[in-house]
């Protein structure tokens, strides 16, 4: 279960790194001119017109991407609990909550800065995270062991941010295909072998994050789009993925103890 402490909890830590992101753009910015630019302001950077010669650039994309910090920083205080109760490693839970607060900060600098470096720290959170999800299926239906397991992950790694780096393009369908084949691998040869899981929170996850990525179109083709507005479809797609990775947790933790 979670508490109002465990909530309350995650508030704080993800105000401290909402403080520590301050200071990194107020450092770096707000001339954010002089950097390489990220290669969607060749056509547009979502439907947030940027606010040129602010620290952030694009403030409800960037604000809403803390949704991915708190979702983060609640599982690893959930997983260093007292209270942990499931067949799933606590220590493999807390680096899944780390990839989400990855996820969070890199969305964070991307959107406030719109520079080529941190469209590169975005998508690594999303490579950190959907690799998370396909090794651990992976892992569980083919019976890796950790170190195998490790392995694996950090080979995946090492290819998607090798392909990021030199073909940037190509960043959001390498994420879609990672992600869709996680799903498949998941729900059709490891599920069966996580005693008790209840596949109802992977079902809901996926169904979040299809209701994102429906979001995600219609702002980013200017279907639905209001440029000055705070409202903006693309901030609806970060709260909707956080409450995807919270279902996809909960999935993991489900999964019952095995007691010898």
């Amino acid at each position: 279960m979670i508490n109002a402490r465990d909530i309350s909890m995650a508030f704080a830590l993800t105000m401290l790194s909402v403080l520590a992101t301050t200071l990194l753009l107020l450092a770096l910015g707000p001339d954010w001119a002089i950097y390489a630019p990220a290669s969607c302001t060749a056509t547009r950077c979502f439907c947030e017109l940027p606010r040129i010669g602010e620290y952030v650039l694009q403030p409800a994309d960037s604000y809403s991407s803390y949704g991915y910090a708190f979702a983060g920083l609640l599982i690893i205080v959930l997983a260093r609990g007292d209270h942990w109760r499931s067949g799933f490693d606590r220590g493999a839970a807390a680096f899944f909550g780390l990839t989400a607060i990855v996820v969070g900060l890199g969305s964070v600098i991307m959107h406030a800065t719109l520079t080529l470096w941190g469209q590169f720290f975005d998508v690594t959170g999303m490579y950190f995270t959907s690799g998370f999800m396909l090794v651990s299926a992976v892992a569980r239906w083919r019976r890796l062991t950790d170190r195998q397991a490790v392995a694996f992950y950090i080979a995946l790694l090492a290819v998607l941010l090798t392909m990021l780096y030199l073909i940037p393009e190509v960043r959001r369908y390498l994420f879609a295909v990672v992600l869709i084949v996680a799903i498949v691998i998941e729900m059709a040869f490891a599920r069966p072998l996580r005693p008790g899981v209840k596949p109802s929170y992977y079902l809901a996850g996926i169904a979040a994050k299809a209701a994102a990525f429906t979001i995600w179109n219609l702002d980013q083709r200017g279907i639905v789009c209001a440029p000055h507005s705070l409202l903006q479809g693309h901030a609806a797609w970060h709260l909707l993925g956080a409450s995807a990775l919270l279902c996809t947790f909960n999935y993991y933790r489900s999964e019952r103890e095995l007691r010898a």
